[in-house]
């Protein structure tokens, strides 16, 4: 098997559904998709138990999305390991389409384009035609955490997704940042697509919880070894760096990798 692509999911059963039948659509072999389910209380651990569309687990306890993440790395089987939200659609063979791109061009962590927001557009039929224009588009040093794929070998040199719960919505970063230490290749490549609601989950633990923000982010840069300056530097660096290939982007192709959709879009 060429990957094994991972879901943590925490309730919110009608976009797991979603996303895991478009990854069929898009070709992608039920045994070759692994949900991870943090004890959900909704109708999700029945469905996952009588789908015949995934495999899955599913955990007495909430984990978190690192702890999820590692989980599947360790079950998982294959050369490489796809972590994946729930809350997206897959476009027309993304995940072979991110991997042969993430190969041709040497990257050990790969994340594929993305198109943000409601789906009040035709996904489907826009997805192919976005997919020729942006086919030969990467941003190398950078991946996001909708969806990134490790190579095996990138685990025996920088280990494992970070599982401290207080991490909430830095584990990609923090792993991101592990990754450049290392020297490790990465990027993000056009022509694999996939559309992302938007942290449907966090958003819907943020409600119950009544809380603005997930985790503890001066923690989570703790973890990362970065002070306030190191922290500031850093995210000014990736803002910097951001902007500018959607300048280029957009005025080379018309579309950027990142593209936010409201009543139209927004190049990110």
């Amino acid at each position: 098997m060429r990957y094994t692509v991972v879901i943590p999911v925490l309730n919110q059963l009608h976009y797991t559904q979603q996303c895991v039948e478009s990854l069929r659509a898009a070709n992608v072999p039920a045994d070759a998709i692994l949900v991870i389910d943090n004890a959900s209380t909704d109708g999700t651990a029945h469905w996952l138990a009588t789908t015949p569309l995934a495999r899955s687990v599913h955990n007495d306890v909430n984990l978190g999305c690192g702890g999820a993440w590692t989980q599947g790395c360790y079950i998982g089987t294959g050369e490489w390991i796809v972590l994946l939200n729930n809350d997206v659609l897959s476009g027309p063979n993304a995940i072979d389409a991110m991997l042969d791109a993430a190969e041709r061009r040497g990257l050990k962590v790969v994340s594929p384009a993305l198109l943000e927001g409601p789906d009040n557009y035709d996904f489907a039929g826009f997805a192919p035609a976005y997919g020729d224009k942006t086919a030969d588009e990467v941003r190398r040093g950078w991946f996001h955490g909708v969806c990134f794929a490790i190579h095996r070998d990138v685990f025996h040199l920088v280990g494992y997704p970070d599982t401290d719960r207080l991490m909430w919505g830095h584990e990609d970063k923090e792993y991101l940042v592990r990754c450049l230490r290392a020297g490790v290749p990465v990027g993000t490549v056009g022509g694999a697509v996939f559309h992302h609601f938007g942290s449907i989950t966090q958003q819907a633990m943020k409600r119950e919880q009544n809380i603005k923000k997930l985790g503890n982010h001066r923690h989570a840069y703790a973890r990362m070894g970065m002070g306030w300056l190191a922290r500031r530097l850093f995210k000014r660096q990736q803002r910097r760096q951001t902007a500018g290939w959607s300048r280029d982007e957009h005025a080379r192709l018309g579309v950027t990798l990142h593209m936010l959709r409201d009543t139209d879009w927004t190049f990110l």
